[in-house]
């Protein structure tokens, strides 16, 4: 299915920031409204140097279904907060490279089963 993708995407950008209100109130997130709409404007803009078509509508797809769970509150609440958990904990981001992400990652979890 190939869709025009140049006003696709800012269609759906359009749909998430107006229905901004309503997931706010659905999910009772306590943010304000223009926090989640600056959220959703940057889900966007992270992929706004995408050329290759496959990859547009692939992200198109998956925005259209992200929109439809949230919007179908098939979401449980942290599922919407962990695009804000970046931004409130700094220990949250991706680690530099891949292998000390998995490093740490392998001895947190050991360090959780010695405790056990």
């Amino acid at each position: 299915m190939a869709w025009d993708s140049r006003g696709d995407d800012l269609n759906w950008a359009n749909g998430w920031i107006l229905q901004a209100p309503e997931i706010q109130t659905m999910y009772s997130l306590n943010m304000p409204v223009a926090q989640l709409r600056t959220k959703m404007r940057e889900e966007f803009e992270r992929h706004r140097y995408v050329n290759q078509m496959g990859v547009v509508d692939m992200l198109l797809f998956q925005s259209h279904a992200e929109f439809q769970e949230t919007l179908n509150y098939w979401k449980q609440l942290p599922h919407i907060l962990k695009y804000f958990r970046a931004d409130e904990d700094p220990n949250a981001r991706l680690p530099q490279n891949f292998m000390s992400g998995f490093l740490e990652a392998s001895s947190s979890s050991f360090s959780q089963l010695q405790l056990s």
